[in-house]
């Protein structure tokens, strides 16, 4: 995608929703910028793992497909109501 952008008097530029949602970019995340000859570089610094809003809901994204053994075996702890620490 490319688009423009204007530099606002305090050296500031908004990043276009459409970016920001699908880079999953929210107030208060980090970007890098990286300088390459004439050009501008920004890339989102982020871990392996991220917890962010999809549709209203509070989605974990570890980084790493989950087993279908974890998966089953955590539904039935939460179930259970016997959900075992972690850490």
């Amino acid at each position: 995608m490319r688009t423009r952008v204007t530099l606002d008097p305090w050296g500031r530029i908004v990043i276009p929703k459409s970016v920001r949602e699908e880079l999953q970019l929210s107030p208060g995340d980090r970007l890098e910028l990286e300088k390459i000859d004439e050009q501008i570089l920004l890339r989102p610094l982020r871990g392996r793992a991220s917890l962010r809003k999809k549709h209203g809901v509070w989605v974990f994204r570890s980084g790493e497909p989950l087993s279908a053994e974890t998966v089953e075996r955590t539904i039935a702890e939460v179930r259970s109501g016997t959900e075992q620490p972690t850490g």
